[in-house]
């Protein structure tokens, strides 16, 4: 049996915890299908396309394997691209007792519509105060982001 999981994010931008929670995953599943999607309730920095590719790079970057694929999702629920691709299983990263509040909601209402379960994952202790939120605020104010983010994505920000 061939278990499949998607690790959905607006990844704007990818952050190390990021990473790493995406590299927890593919010890753990046999694919494992980053998904870059649309959050209709944020303002992005990054279009779609720049977060896929900076999240491929960095993916490549951190040595990942190649059943760690990125794609992106901007249409349709969550659970319909988990259908498509035969995914049973969200994996989130969790930062704190909000995330696990805005969480769990959403994983009663995925297993509900289709059968899909989600797994919260901690991250690394020395990334669970980095958000995407706050590493664009301190890049907004030139501060350095490199600790927090993949060296392209840091790259990628100081030449913005």
């Amino acid at each position: 049996m061939n278990r499949i999981a998607v690790v959905p994010g607006s990844f704007d931008p990818v952050t190390l915890g990021h990473v790493d929670v995406i590299a927890r995953a593919a010890h753990v599943f046999d694919e494992v299908h980053v998904l870059v999607v649309h959050n209709p309730d944020k303002s992005a920095l990054l279009p779609l396309p720049k977060r896929v590719s900076l999240l491929e790079r960095s993916l490549r970057e951190a040595g990942l394997p190649p059943s760690v694929t990125v794609h992106s999702w901007s249409v349709g629920l969550l659970v319909d691209y988990c259908t498509e691709v035969g995914a049973t299983v969200l994996v989130k990263g969790i930062r704190s007792q909000v995330d696990v509040a805005y969480e769990t909601p959403m994983a009663i209402m995925n297993r509900s519509l289709a059968g899909v379960e989600t797994v919260f994952m901690l991250p690394d202790p020395a990334h669970a105060h980095v958000s995407s939120s706050l590493v664009r605020q301190v890049a907004a104010l030139g501060g350095d982001v490199a600790p927090y983010v993949p060296a392209s994505v840091a790259e990628y920000l100081a030449a913005t």
